[in-house]
């Protein structure tokens, strides 16, 4: 089985001392594909570095985290339009807003993700988003940028039946599925059972939200499978089927 990992932050710190191994590690588990989203500007070298390193394997995005926006987010938001006028990206992400950690730039986290869902259009790429604490607020401004040509992930999808149907009901969007739904008091087992898999992708957010039996430790892209068979069992089909479906539509999505 052959499987995408449609957000990995491979390049972070956390693999300093073994991200060809873990890269190897993810090639052997049959991850033959990861997608690396972006943070910020500190991050923009290590991960085309990585991309660079391992081209047939590795493939960047262009974003700027809502965590790191700030009062001179238009800097930012300068900057990944310069890079995204310069070469190819799989995607603009990661972005979004998060009132997980911090209210005190939400307005700043607006007008930013406004911005990215202007570049998505204008460059007719995926847009990856990041919804922690904050899905309400980031859908509105999704669902008002949609105008039928927009299309991307709700990464780390772990809310509930009713949000899940206005992602679907958006048309053009797909949620990433990690480790998650594997936690015991995740509540996606009572979420994907009625979601198709038709709209699903899958993902680990390495180096967080390792998946059980992992849980608290370093998670890495090989860890993937653990994703895949849980979720192969909440929707009470093969790992096969699931495997094959969610990379024909990460393959799709992002035009791979």
């Amino acid at each position: 089985m052959k499987l995408i990992e449609t957000h990995a932050h491979l390049y972070s710190e956390q693999f300093k001392l073994d991200r060809t191994e873990a890269l190897h590690r993810a090639v052997a588990a049959g991850v033959d594909t990861i997608l690396l989203p972006n943070i910020d500007r500190r991050s923009i070298d290590a991960m085309l570095e990585l991309e660079a390193n391992f081209p047939q394997t590795c493939h960047a995005m262009m974003g700027l985290h809502p965590c790191s926006v700030g009062p001179d987010f238009e800097q930012e938001i300068q900057l990944l339009e310069d890079w995204l006028a310069r070469r190819p990206f799989v995607a603009v992400g990661e972005c979004g807003i998060d009132l997980y950690w911090d209210k005190t730039y939400l307005p700043q986290q607006r007008e930013a993700l406004r911005a990215q869902l202007r570049l998505a259009k204008q460059y007719d790429l995926p847009i990856v988003l990041h919804t922690r604490s904050a899905f309400e607020e980031a859908f509105e401004l999704v669902s008002e940028a949609q105008d039928g040509t927009l299309r991307g992930v709700f990464h780390c999808f772990s809310d509930g039946v009713a949000e899940a149907e206005r992602i679907i009901a958006l048309g053009g969007f797909k949620m990433g599925i990690g480790g998650v739904a594997t936690f015991k008091n995740g509540g996606l087992d009572q979420v994907l059972p009625h979601v198709g898999l038709e709209h699903l992708v899958l993902e680990t957010d390495c180096p967080y939200l390792a998946p059980v039996p992992y849980r608290g430790k370093r998670n890495e892209p090989a860890y993937l499978p653990l994703v895949l068979h849980r979720l192969a069992a909440l929707l009470g089909q093969s790992p096969e089927v699931v495997a094959e479906a969610t990379t024909r539509n990460a393959q799709q999505l992002f035009r791979l």
